[in-house]
């Protein structure tokens, strides 16, 4: 993959691009937020490593602008450890995932690709249908009553795995383990802001929703009765 990490710490973007490099990705680094996002958008990434804490224009800064030019590159922010409001509006703002600062480097290269897999699952249904939503698995396309649906990489994700068996329950650890890849940190509030994400993307202006909560158990996609 081609890796942009934009860092202010030059030790640690030598480590990071380093250890990427090490796993055959083709990395560049850059320490400014403004740099970072005008790289991100002149030459568009196929994966941008995100520090939240930026001189200038910050990575919530960064993040807002590139979602905003619909960039379809996939996130990953670091956080300082105990940011959890800082990671929570990061994933609200665009995100895919997030690490938290210290971390260990093989972590974060297993991180990147698993974010770098094509989806969720894998899957010979290239066309998934739910009531009249529409996902072209292999172009990654989402149609909602014929109007298309932007959504970011790991949006689709997750609206794959809930699409591949309409009307089944998936719990938040499952949609974890699916989705994110983690067989041991579970992160209940992430699962739940990427489905209000999907529901204001997918549900909104709707005639009914597709998307369901089932209380104490987790989250359906099903047609409506």
């Amino acid at each position: 993959m081609r890796i942009l990490v934009i860092e202010d710490e030059p030790q640690l973007a030598r480590h990071v691009t380093r250890a990427l490099e090490r796993a055959n990705h083709l990395v560049r680094a850059l320490h400014d937020g403004a740099e970072g996002l005008q790289a991100a958008l002149t030459d568009p990434p196929d994966l941008i490593v995100l520090d939240l804490n930026l001189p200038g224009l910050d990575g919530l800064g960064v993040l807002a602008k590139l979602r905003a030019a619909a960039s379809p590159a996939r996130v990953l922010i670091l956080t300082a450890r105990g940011e959890v409001e800082h990671r929570v509006r990061g994933l609200k703002a665009g995100a895919d995932d997030y690490l938290a600062k210290p971390f260990s480097l093989d972590e974060l290269v297993a991180r990147i690709e698993a974010l770098g897999r094509r989806g969720a699952t894998p899957t010979a249904a290239d066309l998934l249908k739910v009531g009249d939503l529409h996902m072209d698995v292999q172009h990654r396309r989402i149609m909602r009553g014929g109007r298309p649906v932007a959504l970011s990489p790991r949006e689709f994700d997750v609206l794959q795995v809930l699409m591949q068996e309409p009307g089944r329950v998936f719990s938040r650890t499952e949609l974890c383990e699916r989705v994110w890849q983690r067989d041991h940190e579970y992160d209940t509030r992430t699962v739940e802001i990427f489905i209000a994400r999907l529901r204001k993307k997918v549900d909104s202006g709707a005639a009914a929703p597709l998307i369901h909560t089932v209380r104490t158990v987790g989250y359906t996609v099903r047609p409506p009765l």
